[in-house]
């Protein structure tokens, strides 16, 4: 009985200075690594402060955890004690709780610019379908109109000799219209009053100004703008100042699918089917400077026009620059044709008034060329030709008094938009050129 008394205390003495290296190495090694941190501080003050912090957490812990959830605990063993006292001791457990977590714009940014495409597309996307529905329902009332006419005829029996004549009478007017007859007539008494002639044929830009001494429709009407030679020599040059401009599918650097291939495709028209005697020019002047283009171009002009003097036609052909979300489109003849645009020059600002330097004495020449152009564009192809843009500076424009500067589409519009635009601008250039 004594025998086991004593093997009995050995044995919990034997664990007790196990449990008592244990914890001085822990105290030993908790005490080095904060005084690593801290510095110079006391060792002993050092781990009051961190032994009453790491108790109060402790309590806190456990109580909250208490108060939380019931959970039954398993029997304390030498292993589970060791393990909460090196939880309790060794700080890297609450040093984890305090790491704080970043979202980063980046992502965010992306995918709130993807989102907008996203949107953009969808919106973009619905209003092609919408129209898309809009045309198939405009052909289906079209096709039921047709049927129910078509029923009341076979109804009412052979058609009267009236309605024969009136339906000869409808396909010569077709006919005419697709040959190049009028779709619309502006009454002149109409253009007679700036303000309708400002709003409605117009855009003045910012930088400049005019006045109904220089927009005068009578006067500009009045003025005799066809050809006076015949087409044994040069009539027309047409040429680019800035030849590197292309469309949405044009090939970078490619003249096949640029503005210079839509200016072949011009020169063929008026050449083959309407019989004028036209030079293209297809130097390039902004490969370099795109800046100062129209610097370049100047002499290399001067010189054509020296070696062509029956040149009475000088035609500046460009692509037109606008935001992405703008399609410069109308139907011509039932194709997806870009709308195009004349340009002048009025070689003054707002600011400074008349630029001396920049002095054009074939101005008004030049406005009652391209208001012709425009006035033909409204009544034989309505919504193709956009307002036409004054701006100030000269452009080229003062080497002949029928000069004439035209933006075809824009970067938005694809080539083949930009070639069809070409058949209605040659019909157009010959109804106001041909004598």
């Amino acid at each position: 009985m004594g025998k086991a008394l004593i093997r009995k205390r050995k044995r919990k003495g034997k664990y007790g200075q196990l449990l008592i290296a244990v914890l001085g190495v822990l105290f030993v090694f908790v005490c080095y690594q904060n005084m690593a941190l801290l510095g110079d501080a006391p060792a002993l003050g050092q781990l009051v402060g961190y032994a009453r912090e790491e108790i109060a957490v402790s309590a806190w812990k456990n109580c909250m955890m208490a108060m939380l959830c019931e959970q039954k605990e398993a029997p304390l063993t030498l292993e589970s004690f060791l393990m909460q006292k090196i939880e309790g001791f060794y700080p890297i457990y609450a040093f984890s709780e305090t790491i704080a977590e970043y979202d980063t714009q980046i992502e965010s940014d992306l995918n709130a610019g993807m989102m907008a495409e996203n949107e953009q597309e969808s919106h973009k996307g619905k209003k092609e379908e919408k129209e898309e529905q809009s045309k198939k329902e405009k052909g289906q009332k079209k096709e039921a109109d047709k049927k129910e006419k078509s029923d009341k005829k076979e109804k009412a029996g052979e058609q009267t000799e009236q309605e024969k004549k009136d339906e000869m009478a409808v396909a010569e007017a077709a006919d005419a219209a697709g040959q190049g007859g009028k779709a619309v007539e502006i009454p002149r008494e109409k253009l007679n009053d700036f303000d309708y002639l400002l709003q409605n044929f117009y855009q003045v830009d910012r930088t400049t100004t005019i006045d109904n001494s220089e927009l005068n429709a009578q006067a500009m009407l009045g003025k005799d703008m066809k050809l006076q030679g015949g087409s044994e020599n040069v009539q027309i040059l047409i040429y680019h100042t800035h030849s590197q401009e292309g469309y949405a599918d044009s090939a970078p650097g490619d003249p096949g699918s640029s503005v210079v291939a839509v200016g072949e495709r011009l020169t063929q028209l008026l050449t083959e089917k309407y019989g004028f005697h036209v030079l293209h020019h297809t130097g390039e002047y902004d490969v370099a400077d795109r800046d100062n283009a129209y610097s370049y171009a100047g002499p290399a002009l001067e010189q054509v026009l020296a070696e062509n003097p029956s040149i009475e036609v000088v035609i500046d052909l460009h692509r037109d620059g606008v935001a992405e979300g703008t399609h410069l489109v109308s139907d011509v003849n039932g194709k997806q044709t870009a709308q195009i645009m004349f340009f002048n020059g009025l070689s003054r600002t707002t600011k400074n008034g008349n630029i001396a330097y920049l002095a054009n004495p074939n101005l008004a020449d030049n406005l009652a060329f391209s208001f012709q152009l425009k006035l033909a564009a409204e009544e034989y192809y309505p919504g193709f030709a956009r307002a036409t843009y004054l701006k100030g500076y000269r452009y080229n424009l003062h080497y002949r008094p029928k000069s004439l500067l035209v933006e075809v589409g824009a970067q938005t519009n694809t080539f083949e938009e930009a070639m069809n635009a070409m058949e209605p601008l040659a019909d157009i250039i010959h109804r106001v050129l041909a004598p």
